[in-house]
């Protein structure tokens, strides 16, 4: 299995730099990673010099400020850079006549985006009206379709579920996360599954409605490392796919690697 880690962040001047991550990634035998580019951080210059310096290993997500008018000739440049894709917040518009401007340069520029926001602007009509409009871009949902902590109530997690039905869209897809997202510590800790009982069915609900060909594993590092860990944001979705009678060798393959590589290609 080729094991790619579909959300992780890294800088010099917040989180961690990137040999942080490639210790992880060896350690716990991740081969490659799709770096995302924080909100708010328009300068993707450290991204590319990655991707440079460790050839093979990482495929560069960028960030664009939408709200400049110049923001699809600058989203060009990106991917004449070697971007394999860019992140919007799910409510991102553009100015102007056209709110779906940004959107349709990614599609045009073979973009995928890597799509932030919290439960209700996923299952928003709104949402759905944007990606209707847009059926040959990939959009992948971060985080199960949410924020990346637990869902505080049952409201919240009623809509986290109601946008797991934008799996009737065939160009969206999903980003599986480490259990530390959406289940709550237990306390004491206990081996080996940290987490308190009953862990929501969310992977599972996940990859019923959007099948391993839309379903790909993302750490979240570093914050992970506030969390369950690394390793153990590896490890436990790992043993909960494989755990369930309908899944198989292939699909496992696709959901920690295949499916990332697809749509967020590494190169050099």
């Amino acid at each position: 299995m080729v094991i790619v880690d579909s959300h992780c962040h890294v800088s010099l001047s917040w989180y961690e730099p990137v040999e942080s991550l490639l210790f992880q990634m060896d350690r716990h035998g991740v081969a490659h990673a799709v770096l995302i580019q924080m909100q708010g951080q328009f300068d993707n210059s450290y991204l590319f010099e990655c991707v440079r310096r460790y050839p093979g290993r990482f495929s560069p997500v960028v960030l664009v400020d939408a709200a400049r008018s110049d923001a699809v000739d600058a989203l060009a440049r990106l991917a004449d850079e070697g971007a394999s894709g860019v992140r919007f917040g799910a409510t991102t518009r553009s100015p102007g006549a056209d709110p779906l401007a940004i959107w349709r340069a990614a599609a045009n520029l073979g973009l995928a985006v890597s799509c932030a926001g919290k439960a209700a602007d996923f299952a928003s009509g709104s949402f759905a009206e944007l990606v209707t409009a847009l059926p040959g871009l990939s959009i992948v949902v971060e985080h199960l379709g949410s924020v990346s902590q637990p869902d505080r109530d049952e409201t919240e997690r009623a809509a986290r579920l109601s946008g797991f039905a934008l799996a009737c869209f065939p160009n969206v897809l999903i980003k599986a996360t480490g259990l530390g997202e959406f289940c709550r510590r237990a306390s004491p800790v206990t081996e080996p599954d940290p987490f308190a009982r009953p862990e929501p069915p969310l992977l599972e609900k996940a990859l019923a409605a959007f099948g391993s060909r839309r379903v790909m594993w993302g750490s979240d590092y570093p914050p992970v490392s506030g969390r369950e860990g690394y390793g153990n944001a590896l490890r436990l979705p790992r043993e909960r796919f494989a755990a369930l009678s309908n899944v198989t060798d292939a699909d496992l393959d696709r959901i920690f690697g295949g499916t990332a590589l697809t749509v967020f290609p590494v190169r050099g």
